[in-house]
């Protein structure tokens, strides 16, 4: 029976309790978050999209979201060499010299596998698993008339704008599953740091002869991530100046072009053993806006220096509707939210980064979002996604290099 069907079989009990006024909200996301797990790619991802938005997603949700693991069973090696086989037009061993059966790694869309190229190069092969684009499409159809019929039964729901929602997971994982559209990330990425002259970094080379849409062959980085101090102190004798170099690299390519890595969590961003910088795994980016970027830029600058005015600034800045918002009135609704964020900044400060709930976070973009709406204000999902690397990094910093303030320190960082 096709995921989908079953997914309407709970979500018509989760409906009912909506229907009927019964509903409480926590339940219901844990109910959806076991549920998701257990169907697949689509609702895995579903789950992410979620929890990585916490500006668009009511609090229950965004927090039950959090739990949503991306952790699947492997596709056995022989259905991957049909799939590149089928994919490429050739026996896989006129493809490559060498290819592991075993994955790297194994995930809802793709599974990553080591090779050698037929001219000795090492290489990683990431395969999408069998039928995913026919069980999305299909899943895609159903949810579209699922969120239809939610917003029908329960008006809270089309008040938060649910239908627009959809159609940005919609986009965002159509394109995740699009390896062409990764391959064209990359290369935009390798365009900035060449246009630039940046040596300190670099991206995989794409293999175009041995990719397509469904299967991308990429040059294997050898090295360790950046969270690895000890594995770092191999490759430099400066892991300080390493993070450094990461951060002033990822920000300045905001800056320059409104286009940024959108996942740097530990792994995507390594130490390579000639000692540059590799940035990894661009199935998800982001691109702002100039608006969304000053006000990135006031609204960090207000959390690192103690002042609610900038932060109420940076909010205003970032939404081009904002006409008639006072900055004044913004910021002292926003009194309680600043607390609760200095509290948790300040915990990082003192070293408990490790003990960082990334829940907390999510709740206060929650509590942002609640706050900016009852001003007429708009909170950017790509703002989510920006606070999530930012923070991402300030774990880093505050390993190893503490005296850096990332978020009152953020213009040091951007060369342009």
């Amino acid at each position: 029976m096709h995921s989908s069907v079953v997914f309407l079989g709970q979500a018509a009990q989760i409906l009912t309790k909506l229907a009927t006024g019964k509903a409480n909200h926590k339940e219901i996301a844990i109910t959806l978050r076991q549920a998701f797990e257990s169907l697949g790619a689509t609702y895995i991802k579903l789950g992410q999209f979620i929890a990585s938005a916490p500006s668009l997603f009511p609090e229950e949700y965004v927090e039950e979201m959090q739990k949503c693991l991306d952790s699947v069973r492997p596709v056995a090696y022989r259905d991957i060499r049909s799939i590149v086989e089928r994919e490429l037009g050739d026996k896989l061993g006129n493809l490559f010299h060498y290819f592991e059966e075993a994955p790297l790694a194994s995930a809802s869309i793709a599974q990553v596998h080591a090779a050698v190229t037929k001219e000795g190069l090492d290489v990683v092969v990431k395969v999408q698993r069998p039928d995913v684009h026919t069980t999305l499409k299909t899943d895609m159809q159903i949810l579209g008339l699922l969120t239809k019929i939610l917003e029908w039964v329960a008006p809270e729901f089309k008040k938060s704008g649910l239908t627009g929602m959809f159609s940005e997971f919609q986009t965002s994982i159509m394109q995740e599953v699009d390896f062409i559209q990764e391959a064209k990330n990359i290369e935009e990425f390798e365009t900035y740091l060449l246009s630039v002259n940046e040596e300190r970094a670099r991206v995989p080379r794409v293999y175009h002869a041995l990719s397509n849409k469904r299967v991308l062959t990429m040059e294997r980085f050898h090295g360790v991530p950046i969270t690895d101090e000890a594995g770092l102190r191999k490759y430099t004798n400066n892991p300080r100046k390493v993070l450094n170099d990461a951060l002033e690299i990822w920000f300045s390519s905001l800056a320059a072009k409104g286009f940024f890595h959108a996942d740097v969590h530990a792994g995507n961003v390594m130490i390579l053993k000639d000692g540059q910088i590799g940035f990894i795994d661009f199935g998800i980016v982001g691109r702002i806006s100039p608006n969304v970027w000053n006000g990135l830029m006031l609204f960090t600058q207000g959390i690192g220096m103690g002042e609610p005015s900038l932060v109420a600034q940076g909010l205003v800045a970032m939404d081009s509707t904002s006409e008639g918002v006072d900055p004044k009135v913004l910021a002292k609704q926003l009194e309680n939210v600043f607390n609760e964020m200095e509290t948790v900044y300040q915990a990082m400060a003192l070293g408990e980064a490790s003990s960082f709930d990334e829940s907390k976070l999510n709740r206060l973009m929650y509590d942002l979002k609640d706050v900016a709406e009852q001003n007429g204000l708009k909170i950017p999902r790509e703002f989510a996604l920006l606070m999530k690397q930012m923070l991402y990094f300030d774990r880093y910093v505050k390993t190893m290099a503490p005296e850096i303030n990332l978020f009152r320190d953020t213009k040091k960082f951007v060369n342009t």
